[in-house]
């Protein structure tokens, strides 16, 4: 299959993507089991400024893969908008070397991040996971490859190598624009859409693809059926929105 084809297929709108309802946690520690939840489980402390007034992103990549700027700026954006934390959001970037077993399965991801992370919740501050990898997920296919995977409560990993694949070239979109869209739809994921922490308000999950937006021009639609998709996904120069359902769902459960 030519690459254009994959392109065509891999980024309308929603992007390839897992999320993974396990948590894989230790609860006998107490310090970090609370970020090792399932999938959609701290969305309400995620949205609300009831519990966590703050949130730190603890953002890895492998040496040679650090997200953009842009990408991530935008993705501070996201949160801003969406979420009420009145004493702020950071960020602090890390690098870190190879783990040098990629492709990685979702049980590498999990032991690269126990493995790296420092940053858990505090009584008033709510820590995020973020990793950027050097190498493609081991759940690739022949016919399709995954971008990103949200796997527990605070924890999402990009597949950065693989958005390189697939960004910056004649007929493909910039590398932040990619990023932007691949972050916003994991750590949508995250926060409990679609109907995964976040209650549906209205019927807008979609039956084939579960846990995604039915709406076709939404963040978190699962993919596009057509080329139409890139055009819808490049507009503008930015990355698709949650549509009114979805925002509708975050707002119920004490987001904006």
């Amino acid at each position: 299959m030519k690459k254009i084809i994959l392109v065509i297929s891999l980024l309308l709108l929603v992007v390839a993507c897992t999320t993974d309802a396990s948590s894989n946690s230790d609860s006998n520690n107490n310090n970090t089991s609370p970020n090792q939840q399932v999938t959609g489980s701290a969305s309400n402390d995620l949205l609300s400024d009831a519990t966590y007034t703050s949130m730190r992103i603890e953002l890895v990549y492998v040496e040679g893969f650090e997200p953009s700027q842009t990408a991530i700026n935008n993705f501070v954006a996201f949160l801003e908008a969406r979420t009420y934390k009145p004493n702020g959001i950071t960020v602090e970037k890390r690098e870190i070397p190879s783990p040098g077993n990629a492709p990685y399965t979702n049980t590498e991801i999990i032991a690269i991040e126990d493995a790296n992370r420092t940053a858990y919740n505090t009584a008033s501050q709510i820590a995020v996971w973020a990793f950027f990898a050097d190498g493609a997920s081991a759940n690739d296919t022949s016919s399709g490859v995954v971008l990103g995977t949200a796997y527990r409560n605070t924890s999402f990993v990009i597949y950065e190598e693989t958005i390189h694949g697939f960004s910056d070239s004649t007929f493909e979109p910039s590398r932040s624009l990619l990023e932007t869209t691949v972050i916003m739809h994991e750590f949508g994921h995250i926060l409990g859409l679609t109907n995964l922490g976040a209650d549906v308000q209205s019927d807008h999950e979609d039956a084939e693809h579960p846990k995604h937006c039915d709406v076709a021009s939404c963040l978190m639609y699962w993919s596009a059926e057509t080329g139409d998709g890139i055009a819808n996904l490049v507009s503008g120069g930015s990355a698709p929105q949650l549509d009114a359902q979805c925002i509708a769902d975050l707002q119920a459960n004490g987001g904006k």
